[in-house]
Parts: C-alpha cells; sequence; structure tokens
C-alpha cells in the first residue's frame, strides 16, 4: 500500500545449541530481519502465542517438545495466522522430513546450514505468507460484506427492525414450533394512529424519526424471545412465542401506554403520538393456520382504529363480534377491510 511504512519481518529461531542459535541471530541481523530466539520448544510456544512471528527456523532434535511436536501444535492452533516453518536437522533422511512435513513444516535445510541457502527459502516462505494473509483478508471482507448484505436484506432500514421479510420467516418458524410442540403463539399488529396527519403538519423527515422512536419503544417493550419488525408503512408486528392471548393483550396495552407517554420531539419540535392494536392467538378453534392468525390480529386493529385508535383490540371479544357484525350489515362479507383503510 502506498505511503505504507514497511517493517523488517521477525525471525525466531529455535535450537537448544546456543552457538547454533547466535550464529543464525547474528547473520539474520546483519541481513535486515529482526530476530527472537528461543532455546526449547516450550519457550517457542509462549513466544509463538504471545506475539507470532513472519517465519520460524526450527530445529527438529530439541529435549522435551521437540520440532515436529512444536510445528504441530502451531499449525493446529486455529487463533494463530499462517506462520511459514523451516525446519532444520543434522538427519538428512527422508523418512525424517516426512515426519517434520506431516508435523506441519513448510519447508527443510539440513545441518551444517549454509546460511544464503537458509535465507533464500525464508525469502520464499516470506513470500508465500504475504499472499497467504492477503488471501485471508479478502476473505475476511468478503465475509463482512455478506454479513452486511444479509443483515440489510433482513432489516428495515429506517427502523433498523426486522423487515416484513424476516418477520413473515420468523412467524412461519414459530408457528411450525407452536404446532409441533402445542405452545400458543400471538400476534400484536400495531398501527400509528393519524400517521398522515403528522407528515403533513412535521414533515416526512418528522414522520421517519416518529418511526423510529416507535420501533425503539416497542422493542424496549418486549421479551428477548418476541420478535417485532416493520411490517409495512406505519404499521408493526410483534411475535409472542408462548404467550396466550391474555398476556398478549396485557403486552399490547402495556406498548400502547408507553407510546402514548413517550415525548417525540425531531429538531428541537415535541409532539405526541398514539397507536392502536390488534391482537389474536392460537390456538383458537376458529384460526386454521398462520394466514389466519395474522388476519385475526389485523381484523381485530380494523376495529381498533374504526373505534376511536389509541385503543387494544383483541381477536373475537364481544367488542371485536359486535363491530364486524355491524361492518357486514352495512358493507356485506368484504369488512373489516383491515387497519390499513383508516389513518
Amino acid at each position: 500500500m502506498d505511503g505504507e511504512v514497511r517493517r523488517a519481518p521477525r525471525v525466531l529461531i529455535v535450537d537448544d545449541s546456543e552457538d547454533s542459535r547466535e550464529v543464525l541471530r547474528v547473520r539474520f541481523d546483519a541481513t535486515g530481519y529482526v530476530t527472537e530466539c528461543a532455546c526449547d520448544g516450550a519457550e517457542a510456544l509462549k513466544i509463538v502465542a504471545d506475539s507470532p512471528p513472519d517465519v520460524i527456523v526450527l530445529d527438529v532434535m530439541m529435549p522435551r517438545v521437540d520440532g515436529n511436536e512444536v510445528a504441530r501444535r502451531i499449525k493446529a492452533d486455529p487463533s494463530l495466522p499462517f506462520i511459514p516453518i523451516i525446519m532444520q536437522t543434522a538427519l538428512d533422511e527422508v523418512e525424517q522430513k516426512v515426519r517434520g512435513l506431516s508435523a506441519g513444516a513448510d519447508d527443510y535445510v539440513t545441518k551444517p546450514v549454509e546460511f544464503a541457502e537458509l535465507e533464500a527459502r525464508v525469502r520464499s516462505m516470506l513470500r508465500i505468507k504475504a499472499l497467504q494473509d492477503a488471501l485471508q483478508r479478502r476473505e475476511s471482507e468478503l465475509e463482512r460484506a455478506n454479513a452486511q448484505l444479509l443483515e440489510l436484506a433482513v432489516s428495515d432500514p429506517l427502523t433498523g427492525l426486522d423487515n416484513r421479510r424476516r418477520l413473515d420467516e420468523r412467524f412461519h418458524e414459530m408457528f411450525e414450533h407452536a404446532v409441533r410442540l402445542k405452545e400458543p403463539l400471538a400476534v400484536a399488529m400495531f398501527d400509528l394512529d393519524h400517521f398522515k396527519q403528522v407528515n403533513d403538519d412535521f414533515g416526512h423527515r418528522a414522520g421517519d424519526e416518529m418511526l423510529r422512536q416507535i420501533g425503539s419503544v416497542l422493542r424496549a417493550s418486549m421479551r428477548e424471545i418476541d420478535h417485532v419488525g416493520r411490517y409495512g408503512g406505519e404499521e408493526f408486528l410483534v411475535l409472542l412465542p408462548g404467550t396466550a392471548l391474555d398476556a398478549a393483550v396485557t403486552f399490547a396495552e402495556r406498548a400502547r401506554l408507553r407510546v402514548a407517554a413517550h415525548r417525540f420531539s425531531f429538531e428541537g419540535r415535541p409532539f405526541q403520538a398514539t397507536i392502536s392494536c390488534g391482537v389474536a392467538a392460537w390456538p383458537d378453534q376458529r384460526l386454521v393456520n398462520r394466514d389466519e392468525l395474522l388476519q385475526a390480529a389485523d381484523d381485530a386493529l380494523y376495529v381498533a382504529k374504526r373505534t376511536g385508535r389509541d385503543r387494544v383490540v383483541r381477536y373475537a371479544s364481544a367488542e371485536f363480534t359486535a363491530n364486524v357484525r355491524k361492518s357486514h350489515d352495512q358493507h356485506g362479507s368484504g369488512a373489516p377491510a383491515g387497519g390499513a383503510t383508516v389513518g
């Protein structure tokens, strides 16, 4: 990268012979490397864990923890970056080299070491490490980008809550779980009252801010296992697993009161807001599937809007049934039409 200060590569020399360590240290220092030495495998592993070097020159024959075991432990540690290991041994035997390479060594030199050959192998390993590090960075960047794309695909960009697609996925999973385990599942459909008037009086940016704040109030009112999302426009849907109808109505009423008491503001201008809510729950002999459960909550929301707003209506309550019957008498079998038709 242009302007980046390139540091000298760090070489860890691991050898139980002090003379061998010193010879290599002096030669590497003179060639422009930064060197560190370890007298045995245990010390080498500690250095690698504390501050991984760029390359390791590792003697095979050492007491207690030999070079093969050091290489095996380093390569098996997923927390470490790729660290090239060059083994050095006095035994020029194929079997010994195979053991080292199987343990994780990336290259081999035979003692007595020709420094020019060793340094050439170090340069080669450092080039491989640079390519490996660049690949890992690109993979990490790709993983982050994919995670961000996934988050955008399932999140509402305005409120940061689940979007409709993600809510539908969660609802499907929760309903299947509820049916399988015969557990209750409730849904609460909220709608902001007189939202068009908010936009007309204060502007669309103020309306956006109100939606964000209402989303925060609803999220703060839930349990950790509940899920809330923006279902569309000024509509929010809360999924309440393991919740019977009475408990869901209690939750919805608490959320309604919190919104009514919340001090909304935009650019220093305060304003009030209220929400209406329809609540339904499964199991219910009138509701066969999850689509009917969702429609039941939406129908209850329609009644809440139609009968004064700023209130919670439960599906199949006496109030709900009376208003649905009245709506049928006035408009025919198509009613109720859903909360979106009432502001």
